[in-house]
């Protein structure tokens, strides 16, 4: 467990400015009345989301590896960190749709319909709802996760091979 806790921490992290950000969008509407803007804000989230990544791994190659870090390392660390965030992604958005914001499959539903996107409540209830967003956020964090730690571990590698 000592091997993964600084991934185990900067996942718990991750989960609470997710769940942070969520608020944030509540409040600015994002899930009310400027629905229309929410698809394309909320990718905004990309970038505190980089920004922890790329704390993380410092975190990792900093306190675990003593300033030496590879890039496979690394991978394996983004890879643990993003399982971590992964796993806990379905209770993020336990929270974010019956806590947060409850009203938000609702509206979207709604608005999906009102602009055509689908032909009826039922087919867009089928897409919006918790299940759904739970699974794609588990696949997610996984998938992005993963692209995101191989493109900084580029930049944050030890360049010198270790002794």
């Amino acid at each position: 467990m000592k091997k993964i806790s600084i991934e185990i921490k900067w996942g718990i992290i991750f989960s609470i400015v997710g769940l942070l950000w969520m608020v944030l969008e509540k409040v600015a509407g994002l899930h009310g009345p400027y629905i229309d803007y929410h698809l394309y804000l909320t990718n905004l989230f990309a970038i505190p989301a980089v920004v922890l990544m790329v704390l993380a791994l410092k975190d990792k190659k900093k306190n675990f590896y003593d300033g030496d870090m590879n890039y496979g390392e690394g991978m394996l660390s983004g890879v643990v960190l993003s399982l971590v965030i992964a796993i806990l992604s379905p209770l993020t958005q336990w929270i974010t749709s019956y806590v947060i914001t409850p009203e938000f499959f609702p509206t979207v539903i709604k608005r999906a319909v009102e602009l055509g996107f689908y032909a009826n409540e039922a087919d867009a209830t089928s897409y919006f709802n918790y299940g759904n967003y739970a699974r794609q956020g588990f696949l997610m964090a996984l998938m992005m996760g993963v692209i995101t730690t191989a493109i900084i571990m580029i930049f944050l590698r030890s360049k010198a091979n270790k002794k």
